[in-house]
């Protein structure tokens, strides 16, 4: 296999998008996330609220190393990361289904620095976060359920935005 050692990761383009993880309480979907996220060159994960951080024994259990890869950081609040994100020119989006929303297919981003917001597994995204971002961007779900796993969520998110970014 080509893979590249976390040394040559730190060092090599990356996709202009941050992950923030709002209020995230399963240890293993924040693993998830960062192995999704070193898997496609994501710039960042912040990691807010009650949102666990590395280093811990569940979270590296499905991170497999990508803790290590892929930078981090962590905010009391996901307002306080959004602040910060925006006074960097990010665009924010919010992961969640609410009026208004474009449908992540037809998505496409303003600006060349992105940030996704995902909310935890019982309320999604916070609507005061939601109040924040400037758009929300919804995932089209055609069964009887309407909704998914965040780690299955940023999975499908982070590939089609990269998609998106590295045509």
């Amino acid at each position: 296999m080509d893979r590249i050692s976390v040394d040559e990761f730190k060092t090599i383009r990356k996709t202009p998008l941050i992950v923030v993880l709002d209020n995230v309480r399963s240890l293993n979907n924040i693993g998830s996330v960062f192995r999704t996220s070193d898997a496609f060159l994501v710039e960042a994960v912040y990691l807010c609220g009650i949102t666990a951080t590395p280093p811990h024994r569940d979270i590296q259990k499905t991170a497999l190393g990508a803790t290590e890869s892929v930078d981090w950081t962590y905010f009391p609040t996901t307002g306080e990361a959004i602040r910060e994100l925006k006074e960097k020119g990010y665009q924010i989006a919010a992961i969640e289904q609410a009026e208004n929303s474009v449908m992540l297919d037809v998505f496409q981003p303003e600006t060349d620095k992105l940030a996704v917001v995902f909310g935890n597994e019982v309320s999604g995204v916070e609507q005061e976060v939601v109040d924040q971002c400037d758009r929300v961007i919804e995932i089209p779900q055609y069964g009887t359920k309407h909704s998914l796993n965040i780690s299955v969520s940023v999975g499908i998110v982070i590939w089609d935005l990269f998609k998106k970014f590295n045509p």
